[in-house]
């Protein structure tokens, strides 16, 4: 079942209209672990759901694979009590190239929560043979790391990240008394995403919940114990782990610093007034005595918004990505364009950091309609509802929109972009 999103009566969904998914990766699943309480970050919510640089942790890491397994699918294990503040991030995912299953509810420990999401995982498909295993708070594991670990599981069965320690390690009491020396030799800190043949870790799982061992420390110590040999694919540390309030104001540090590049586009439409009984704009259905003319539906906010975000990351224009002489794009849901656009600038690494649309009509009035217009454009684009803004003036009954004939948009996009290179290693 591949996810979809709904909003005023228009729907889009994976490879509707903008790229079809690529199967490279259709043998692989994600099971993301998002079960946990973590409340040591702060902000009264489960640290997977906390936002850094505006975007959800959990909505990051998904992306994040997203951008790497196009075809794959993907199982989230969840607490039962988050599967509406799930449901968002879900929803501002950007990049749909991941076939998305129904979330599976977790167990009273971290061992249950994966059996039961490899539980589903093994009822998804016969053609998955590989998973990875991951937490929900690890958003920037690198691309590199990702592909390395699904060739190497795919090879040996088992492969999880680690990276070598360099500092002194010592035993401590519980009082932080020294009382002993770790030799550091041979000695890496392990992390995840870890990667497996999935009938082994799930044999494995459902092995050692039989023998009742339940404190394993991770799938590599579940591997482990049932006699796998598992293999280290070296990383690096700023695959980190989000814990605590030190962590988030680093990751967003490191977001900053990542996404440097910042591009500004424009975009600018206009679509003359028709028989009707009402049009779309800003992507919210507006009753009222006249239609607006175009071989979409005529979202003309949704144009200028699109063309500004094309522009943004020099991508050409709508109608070199929708050209109004292909019949498919006939009466098309403008929704889609936009959602192509951003989906563009994930594929890149970027983000969109604001919107600023201006609607110039004498009517209808837009200020009733506002704040739908800014509901349903922070949900096409996934962002937070203060990074888009709609306006609307007159031109004084002046011009072809003062004398009523049609409607006119300008919009501003400001997105972020990787320096070359950046979050590609």
């Amino acid at each position: 079942m591949v996810s979809s999103i709904a909003w005023e009566g228009k729907r889009v969904s994976a490879g509707s209209g903008y790229g079809e998914i690529v199967e490279e990766y259709s043998d692989t699943a994600i099971l993301v672990v998002a079960a946990g309480r973590g409340l040591r970050a702060g902000g009264g919510l489960p640290k997977q759901y906390r936002r850094i640089a505006g975007r959800m942790v959990l909505t990051r890491t998904i992306e994040q694979f997203a951008n790497t397994l196009p075809g794959a699918s993907l199982v989230c294990v969840i607490h039962p009590d988050d599967e509406r503040i799930f449901q968002q991030a879900i929803q501002e995912v950007r990049n749909k190239a991941l076939q998305m299953y129904p979330p599976v509810n977790g167990g009273a420990s971290r061992q249950e929560s994966v059996l039961a999401g490899l539980d589903a995982v093994q009822a998804i498909s016969k053609i998955i043979n590989t998973v990875l295993i991951h937490d929900s708070v690890r958003c920037f594991t690198s691309k590199k790391l990702i592909m390395d670990l699904v060739a190497e599981a795919r090879l040996s069965g088992a492969a999880i990240p680690g990276y070598r320690i360099s500092d002194a390690m010592k035993y401590a009491s519980s009082d932080l008394l020294v009382s002993g020396s770790v030799p550091r030799e041979g000695l890496f800190a392990v992390q995840t995403p870890q990667a497996f043949d999935l009938g082994l870790i799930h044999d494995a799982h459902r092995r050692a919940r039989k023998a009742g061992v339940s404190e394993l420390p991770d799938d590599a110590g579940v591997a482990g114990w049932a006699g796998t040999q598992v293999r280290i694919v070296e990383s690096s540390e700023p695959n980190i782990k989000l814990t605590t309030l030190a962590d988030f104001e680093h990751a967003e540090t490191l977001l900053m610093n990542q996404l440097a590049d910042l591009r500004t586009g424009q975009g600018f439409d206009v679509h003359a007034f028709c028989d009707g009984d009402g049009f779309w704009l800003g992507g919210t259905w507006i009753p009222h005595s006249k239609s607006l003319s175009g071989h979409s539906d005529a979202d003309v906010a949704l144009h200028a918004l699109t063309d500004a975000v094309l522009g943004a990351i020099g991508a050409g224009d709508i109608g070199s990505h929708f050209p109004p002489s292909d019949p498919q794009w006939k009466d098309a849901s403008s929704d889609r364009f936009l959602v192509h656009a951003v989906s563009l600038v994930a594929a890149r690494g970027g983000q969109i950091s604001h919107l600023d649309l201006t609607i110039i009509a004498e009517e209808p009035k837009i200020g009733p309609h506002r704040q739908a217009m800014r509901d349903a454009i922070a949900t096409m684009c996934g962002l937070d509802k203060d990074r888009v803004s709609v306006k609307a003036t007159t031109t004084e009954q002046l011009g072809f929109t003062g004398r009523r004939e049609g409607i006119a948009a300008q919009a501003v996009a400001t997105v972020r972009l990787p320096l070359t290179g950046a979050g590609d290693e």
